[in-house]
C-alpha cells in the first residue's frame, strides 16, 4: 500500500544535501545579467524616460522599455497592470500604462554581461515624473473627492468590487437577540517571506520556444500571461518549474515571468543566444511581490438566550493595493467567511476591495479566510461570554452540520465534519477541563534569557476557534486538473514492470510530488520505487491548475486516478507502452448572486479547529504560546508525515502573523524591507508543543476520501490567541499583531 504510508521525499536528499536545483542554481556560466528596474514611485506619472546612457554602459547588452512589449498589459483575473510603465502605448490594452502605480511597478530590463554592469546601466537611466496624490490606506482611498487610481474601469470610486449576502429578515433577527455584540476589527498585512527570493532563467529551446525556468505556483496560467503580453500564440511558450522555495500564495501572480520572457525573445531578434538570468535581492522581493490584504471589518452579531445565532451583519473592505492580482477571489472567500462555519438564519454582509497606492494584496495561504475567522470567531467567543457560556458549547449549537444550509442559501457538500472536529478538539486539548497554573513548558517562560520575567505579572490563558475552508477554486470558476500515466513492460506480461506519471501541479516545498507518486503507485499496482515522475514542464505536461485553494491532493489525487484507469485499460488491449490521460473536472460551482449572494459557491471543504494555551507578562506585554492542538479532518492522509508537516508549518505561519509580522508600510512604501525588521518567527520563538490531531472522514468526492488541509491552520489562530489573552487578562484586542509594545498599550488602556 502506497496511500497511508510515509516513506521518504523523492526531492528529499537533495533538499538535504544541497543537490536540489532551485532557479538560482540553474543559471548556465556563460548567462548574460538581467536588471529589473522598479519605478521607485507610488503614484507619479511618467514625463520623459531617457534609456540612451544606459544603453551605451560598458558591458550593457540591450534596455527593454514598455515600447518592446507588444501587448503592455497583464493581471491573473483582471488585465489591469502594465508590464512596464511607459510613455508609449502598445498592443491591444485599455490600460493607461504612463503611470507608476506602486513603488515596485517595473520601469526597464536592463541586460549586461554581468551583474555589476546591468546595475551601473539601470543607475545611468534619466527619468522625470510628475508627482500624483498617494492614496496610502482605505480611509485615504475613499474619501470624497479622491483621485481615481484606475478610471479606465468605470468605477466612480476607487471601491471597484464588492459582493453582497442578503438571507432572511434582519429586524426578525435582531427581535430574537438576547445579546448583541458589535465590533469593528482591523487585520495586518503579512509577508510570504519564502525562503527562495525570486529568480529566473530564460532562452530559446531546441524548438524555438521562449522558455521560462522559474518558481511558480501554477505553470501553465504563467505560460498564459507570458504569451498574451508578448502576442505569441501559447505553443511558443515554454514554462519550467525547477524546485521552488516555498510560495504560499506569493508565486500565484507575475514577478519575473513576463518580462525575462521578454528579454529572451528580443535577444534572440537580434541574434544572442545566450540565456539570461536575475536573481532578486530579498529588499527586492519584499517590495516587489504582492502580500496578505490588509483590511477592516465591522460585525454586528446577535444570538438567542440558548446561545443561537439569530442574526450577522457584518461589512468588509480589503486594501486591494495598487492593482488587482487576486483581489476579487479573497474578497469572495472574505465575504462568505463572515458568518463563521455556522448555520446563520438572517445575515446582511457587504464586502469590497479597495484600490490604494499601497503594495498589492493577493494571495496568501487561506486568502480571505484567515481575515474573516479573524472576525467571525472573536464574534463567538464574546457572544459566548455575553451569554456566560463555554465556548465550544455555543459552537456546537451553532456549527454547520451535514444538510445545513450554508449562508449563501445553499446546501452544504455532503461531508460536513466540523462538529466531530470540534469535540475531538475540546478532547484533546482538555478544554472543558481547568487551566494548569504552571505552564507545560520544560524552561520558564523567558521570551529573552536576558529578561527574566517577576512570577507575579506572568498571567495564564486559553483559547477556542474553528473554521472551515474551500477546497478548490471557487464561484463559478472553470476547475480541472489533468495527468497522464505511462505504464511499461514486455509484450505479453500481467503486470507492469515500472511506470511515469506526468503532472504539472507544482510542489512548493509541501510535499505534493511525492503524494502524486504515492497516489499513481496505488491506482496502478506499480511499486512505488519503480514509478517516476515528469513534473511541472508545460512542454510534456497538461495543466494542473494552480497549487493553491487546498486543491492539488483533491484535484490532482482525482485526475490520476482517472488516467491510470485509463492506462489499465490500454494495458489490457495490449499497448506497450501503455498510456493514459485524463482530466478531472469536479462538480460545477456558481458565482454570487449581485443581489443575495446566493450562490453553490465550493464543492468541497476542510475543517479545522484549534484550542490555544498562552502565558503572558503584563507588564512586558511578551507572550509565549504554550501549547497548541490543531484538529483537521484531512479525509484521507495520503502521506502522514506530510500532514502533520504542513500542520506545523501553518502553525508558524500563523504564529508569526498573529504575534511578530508587523510590515510597516506608509505613503505607498514598504519601509521594513528586511528579514532583521520584519519578524518571522525563528526556532525559538515557535510554541513550546504543537499536538497535531488528525481525522480520516472521507470526503465523499476526495481520491481515497482525501481533502485538502494545507491551508486549515492558519485560520483559527490569530482568534484563538486573541480569546486566549482575554482569558488571560480580561481584555479583548480587536488588531494584531500581538507585539509586547500593542499589548501592553492595550492593557494599559483597559486599565488592566
Amino acid at each position: 500500500m502506497s496511500v497511508g504510508a510515509t516513506p521518504f521525499r523523492v526531492d528529499g536528499h537533495g533538499k538535504v544535501s544541497g543537490e536540489a536545483q532551485y532557479p538560482a542554481d540553474r543559471i548556465p556560466a556563460d548567462a548574460l545579467w538581467a536588471k529589473v528596474v522598479f519605478t521607485d514611485q507610488p503614484h507619479a506619472r511618467l514625463l520623459s524616460l531617457d534609456v540612451s546612457a544606459a544603453r551605451a554602459t560598458d558591458g550593457v547588452v540591450m534596455v527593454l522599455t514598455g515600447a518592446d512589449v507588444p501587448v503592455n498589459e497583464y493581471g491573473l483575473t483582471l488585465f489591469d497592470q502594465p508590464v512596464m510603465i511607459s510613455i508609449e502605448h502598445t498592443g491591444a490594452s485599455d490600460v493607461p500604462c504612463d503611470v507608476s502605480r506602486w513603488e515596485a511597478d517595473h520601469l526597464a530590463v536592463v541586460i549586461a554581461e554581468t551583474a555589476e554592469a546591468a546595475e551601473s546601466g539601470a543607475a545611468a537611466i534619466e527619468v522625470e515624473w510628475e508627482a500624483l496624490p498617494i492614496l496610502s490606506d482605505i480611509d485615504a482611498a475613499l474619501a470624497p473627492g479622491a483621485l481615481l487610481i484606475h478610471p479606465e474601469n468605470g468605477a466612480e470610486t476607487n471601491n471597484y468590487h464588492s459582493y453582497r449576502i442578503r438571507k432572511g429578515s434582519m429586524d426578525e433577527g435582531w427581535a430574537r437577540a438576547a445579546v448583541v455584540v458589535e465590533i469593528t476589527y482591523e487585520v495586518p498585512h503579512q509577508e510570504h517571506a519564502y525562503l527562495q527570493p525570486e529568480a529566473a532563467v530564460a532562452y530559446l529551446d531546441d524548438e524555438n520556444r521562449v522558455t521560462v525556468e522559474v518558481a511558480g505556483q501554477w505553470a501553465h496560467e504563467d505560460r498564459e500571461q507570458i504569451a498574451h503580453a508578448l502576442d505569441l500564440d501559447l505553443d511558443r511558450v515554454r514554462v519550467i518549474y525547477p524546485a521552488i522555495g516555498g510560495a504560499f500564495g506569493g508565486r500565484e501572480d507575475m514577478s519575473l515571468q513576463i518580462v525575462m520572457a521578454l528579454a529572451a525573445w528580443r535577444l534572440a531578434q537580434e541574434g544572442e543566444t545566450r540565456p539570461v538570468a536575475t536573481v532578486w535581492s530579498r529588499e527586492e522581493s519584499i517590495v516587489g511581490h504582492h502580500k496578505r490584504h490588509r483590511g477592516r471589518i465591522r460585525a454586528k452579531w446577535g444570538a438567542d438566550a440558548e446561545g443561537r445565532i439569530v442574526a450577522v451583519e457584518s461589512e468588509a473592505w480589503l486594501d486591494a493595493g495598487a492593482y488587482n492580482y487576486t483581489s476579487n477571489k479573497v474578497l469572495g472567500n472574505l465575504h462568505i467567511g463572515q458568518g463563521g462555519p455556522y448555520e446563520v438564519p438572517n445575515a446582511r454582509i457587504d464586502s469590497h476591495a479597495v484600490y490604494t497606492n499601497a503594495v498589492p494584496g493577493g494571495a496568501f495561504r487561506g486568502f480571505g479566510g484567515p481575515q474573516a475567522a479573524f472576525a467571525a470567531e472573536c464574534q463567538m467567543n464574546r457572544l459566548a461570554e455575553a451569554l456566560g457560556m463555554d465556548p465550544v458549547e455555543i459552537r456546537r449549537r451553532n456549527t454547520l452540520r451535514d444538510g445545513s444550509v450554508f449562508i449563501t442559501q445553499s446546501p452544504m457538500p455532503e461531508g460536513v465534519s466540523l462538529p466531530q472536529v470540534i469535540d475531538r478538539c475540546a478532547v484533546a486539548s482538555g478544554f472543558g477541563s481547568g487551566l494548569d497554573t504552571d505552564p507545560p513548558a520544560a524552561e520558564p517562560f523567558s521570551p529573552f534569557a536576558s529578561l527574566p520575567p517577576f512570577e507575579s505579572a506572568l498571567r495564564r490563558g486559553r483559547g477556542f476557534a474553528c473554521a472551515f475552508k474551500n477546497v478548490g477554486f471557487s464561484f463559478g470558476f472553470p476547475e480541472r486538473c489533468e495527468a497522464e500515466i505511462v505504464l511499461h513492460g514486455d509484450e505479453g506480461a500481467e503486470e507492469p514492470e515500472r511506470g511515469e506519471l506526468y503532472h504539472a501541479g507544482a510542489d512548493v516545498g509541501q510535499g505534493s510530488h511525492t503524494a502524486f507518486l504515492q497516489m499513481a503507485a496505488e491506482a496502478t499496482g506499480v511499486p512505488l520505487d519503480r514509478m517516476e515522475g515528469r513534473f511541472s514542464d508545460t512542454s510534456s505536461t497538461g495543466d494542473s491548475g494552480s497549487a493553491s485553494a487546498s486543491r492539488l491532493t483533491f484535484m490532482a489525487g482525482n485526475s490520476i486516478l482517472g488516467a491510470a484507469e485509463e492506462a489499465q485499460k490500454a494495458w489490457r488491449d495490449g499497448d506497450r507502452p501503455a498510456r493514459g490521460q485524463f482530466r478531472y473536472v469536479p462538480p460545477p460551482t456558481e458565482a454570487l448572486d449581485p443581489e443575495t449572494g446566493a450562490c453553490n459557491p465550493n464543492f468541497s471543504y476542510g475543517y479545522v479547529a484549534q484550542a490555544i494555551e498562552l502565558t503572558v507578562d503584563v507588564e512586558t506585554g511578551h507572550i509565549v504560546v504554550d501549547r497548541v492542538t490543531s484538529t483537521h479532518d484531512v479525509g484521507r492522509a495520503i502521506n502522514p508525515a506530510l500532514v502533520v508537516g504542513q500542520i506545523e508549518g501553518a502553525v508558524a505561519q500563523a504564529h508569526g502573523y498573529t504575534l511578530s509580522e508587523r510590515l510597516r508600510v506608509a505613503d505607498g512604501r514598504v519601509l521594513n524591507p528586511r528579514l532583521s525588521t520584519y519578524l518571522i518567527p525563528g526556532i525559538g520563538d515557535m510554541p513550546t508543543e504543537i499536538n497535531s490531531v488528525i481525522l480520516e472522514l472521507a470526503d465523499p468526492r476526495g481520491p481515497w476520501g482525501a481533502r485538502g488541509m494545507a491551508e486549515m491552520p492558519m485560520m483559527t489562530y490569530a482568534p484563538a490567541v486573541v480569546a486566549a489573552l482575554h482569558d488571560a487578562t480580561g481584555v479583548w484586542f480587536t488588531e494584531f499583531p500581538l507585539t509586547p509594545d500593542r499589548v501592553l498599550a492595550g492593557l494599559r488602556a483597559a486599565g488592566s
